[in-house]
């Protein structure tokens, strides 16, 4: 009898593990929705935005993941099979995902919400392996770029809801235009010779450039890169001889790397302090303001010019 009810057990176990996955298949088609699967959480707030009523929409890299290390589960790839379409970063932010896009793509929709801004105006990296900088979001022109992308592709996917797509998606880009506005405005009022923002990692290079303010990481635009303390010294001395007063952790990252630059400012006689936690390549937790992307932006300009003011 215990043998008996051990083996009902692993059929039930078994059977669960393989719900998720069908279970957004037939929500999709029970409610007669679009499902789209997306990575990262800014584009999955895009597509609930764009979509609407007319979309089911599964993220598949929640708060404080990391998508430059980022490896599809199993669960994840039956989320991708159940999808209509499929919405992504690209410029390699999922590095581990390539392939998978690749092959999904012979399938079904699965866009680089990246791909309709001019190359001229994304950034390579200067260590010399002219990778592109995948943070677009950070410069909120770009993410209405991404935002029109969507809508598009979800017009021709579903055309017969095109004009309501077309409307949320200009509603939607209206928020962000004067999210763009805030941003200027905000970090305008920092004095210029403070106007320095310091993370672990280099994610915020369009966003330095569009709004005016000098960036510097202590690891490249991948968190995948080492850091080594050659880094580690040359921006410790950087901090000591400008004087900056703060720097920044991430929520997407461990604050090790930057609590050692930290300290070996301490060591040179220079205080600095952690600023506050910026969300980099993940927004806040779900249901909460910083859990959008317009939240999101808010609280890091919020937390910056705080510091930094």
């Amino acid at each position: 009898m215990i043998k008996k009810w051990t083996m009902i057990g692993l059929v039930l176990v078994v059977s669960l593990a393989g719900c998720s996955a069908s279970d957004v298949s037939k929500e999709g088609k029970e409610t007669g929705k679009i499902r789209v699967t997306t990575t990262i959480g800014m584009i999955n707030d895009i597509v609930i935005n764009v979509g609407g009523e007319h979309v089911e929409t599964t993220g598949l890299m929640k708060s404080g993941v990391d998508p430059h290390l980022y490896k599809a589960s199993q669960g994840d790839i039956k989320k991708l099979d159940a999808a209509d379409m499929i919405f992504y970063n690209g410029l390699h932010l999922e590095g581990k995902m390539v392939d998978i896009f690749e092959k999904m793509a012979k399938k079904k929709p699965t866009i680089a919400v990246s791909k309709n801004i001019p190359e001229e105006k994304l950034h390579t990296t200067k260590d010399g392996s002219k990778s592109v900088d995948p943070h677009i979001w950070f410069n909120v022109k770009h993410w209405i770029s991404a935002t029109e992308t969507v809508g598009e592709e979800l017009s021709k996917f579903d055309p017969k809801h095109a004009d309501d797509y077309k409307q949320n998606a200009e509603k939607y880009m209206e928020k962000l235009r004067q999210l763009d506005e805030y941003v200027t405005a905000q970090i305008a009022t920092i004095p210029e010779q403070t106007r320095v923002l310091v993370t672990a990692h280099d994610a915020f290079g369009y966003f330095g450039e569009a709004y005016d303010i000098k960036v510097m990481g202590l690891q490249g635009i991948s968190t995948a890169s080492e850091y080594g303390s050659k880094d580690v010294s040359e921006l410790r001395d950087y901090l000591v001889k400008n004087k900056i007063k703060a720097v920044f952790v991430e929520s997407s990252v461990p604050k090790k790397a930057i609590e050692a630059v930290i300290e070996g400012a301490k060591e040179k006689g220079h205080e600095v302090n952690i600023g506050g936690e910026l969300f980099s390549d993940a927004m806040g937790a779900e249901g909460t303001e910083e859990g959008t992307y317009i939240g999101m932006v808010r609280h890091n300009v919020d937390t910056i010019v705080s510091a930094l003011k």
